[in-house]
């Protein structure tokens, strides 16, 4: 799994067993590898290049993770049926109908020699869907114990059953914009818990702005991209003349606010499960509770690699030709059973 903050490939080995039609999981064996400036770089820019650069990137980048993997196998001595690889997202474009993760299966699988599941989004968008979130499948069946399960990655998304359907969809930009400013201005990889935009204080008007665009009024499926966050929220908050701190803190309560209200009109306030990076930011967690909310955070392990978690489940779901995306949560027409599967 590579998300959209690039702060690394978080690599999830899983055993999962099905007991009177009930999934269960047992976590093996994690690890994150970081990006080389190299690989960030080109990671960052190649939507700007040709397509012959796209195409190239696609499988040198499925080599990169095909390599990982063997790697991380043979250190862990470890023998597995299959390899589920989500991929780099580098295009988001529902409204063009299509959606483009990096990282061609041919290259995973010839480099690692297991039979390999990518493309899980692509299906459902043909089938008029968002293509995103995918998590919440797995939210449905393996983290069903929760009133609600929020991601708070490089964008927010959340996931909960409502009048009998699990239904999702994508809160706000979140650790992308933060890390964003933090490397542009700071030369850090991100703000260790928060500490720098704790600093700051709310600007009014930049938190109104942010809050009033059109996307926090839609009701799910709605989701979003790295394209729509670089051109309307970093702009918006790069234009403000406050202090970065300021800028930080400001964008932190947006966060809050926006995960906060919207868990709150759907009437749940307690019982949460809150994973991805943004849930060790200290300064965030502060301010999700001071908007209400109750909640203990899991695992360092479990707020790392949900998501990666997550995908192996989807992987194995194609491999047995059972559904593993929910049309209640994407808006596409029907279910479906996405993936690509390539042999070794």
């Amino acid at each position: 799994m590579s998300g959209t903050s690039l702060d690394g490939i978080d690599l999830c080995l899983t055993e999962f067993k099905r007991i009177n039609d009930e999934w269960a999981y047992a976590i093996i064996a994690t690890s994150t590898i970081k990006y080389s400036n190299e690989w960030e770089e080109e990671l960052r820019n190649i939507e700007s290049k040709s397509a012959v650069d796209l195409v190239e990137l696609d499988f040198k980048y499925g080599t990169f993770l095909g390599a990982i993997a063997a790697k991380f196998l043979s250190e862990k001595k470890q023998h597995v049926d299959a390899i589920a690889s989500h991929g780099h997202t580098i295009f988001h474009q529902i409204e063009k109908g299509f959606t483009y993760q990096l990282g061609h299966g041919t290259s995973i699988a010839a480099v690692s020699g297991v039979k390999t599941v990518t493309d899980f989004r692509s299906l459902d968008v043909a089938l008029g869907g968002q293509g995103a979130p995918l998590v919440p499948f797995g939210d449905e069946n393996l983290f069903h114990s929760y009133a609600a399960c929020v991601n708070l990655g490089g964008i927010a998304n959340m996931s909960f059953k409502k009048n009998g359907e699990r239904i999702a969809f994508d809160v706000c930009a979140c650790n992308m914009v933060l890390n964003h400013f933090m490397k542009k201005y700071k030369q850090s990889e991100f703000d260790f818990n928060g500490e720098y935009s704790k600093t700051g204080k709310l600007v009014p008007k930049l938190l109104s702005e942010l809050n009033e665009f059109e996307f926090f009024k839609l009701v799910g499926p709605k989701s979003l991209g790295k394209e729509w966050v670089f051109e309307h929220i970093i702009p918006l908050i790069e234009s403000s003349k406050e202090t970065l701190e300021d800028k930080l803190f400001t964008f932190t309560k947006h966060i809050a606010y926006q995960v906060a209200s919207t868990l709150k009109s759907n009437d749940i306030s307690n019982n949460i499960l809150f994973t991805g990076g943004g849930s060790k930011n200290k300064f965030l967690v502060e301010m999700l509770k001071a908007e209400g909310l109750q909640f203990e955070l899991p695992s360092v392990e479990m707020i790392d690699f949900k998501e990666a978690l997550i995908f192996a489940f989807l992987g194995l779901k194609r491999i047995i030709k059972e559904t593993n995306t929910l049309k209640s949560v994407t808006g596409a027409s029907k279910n479906s059973c996405g993936g690509a599967i390539y042999l070794p």
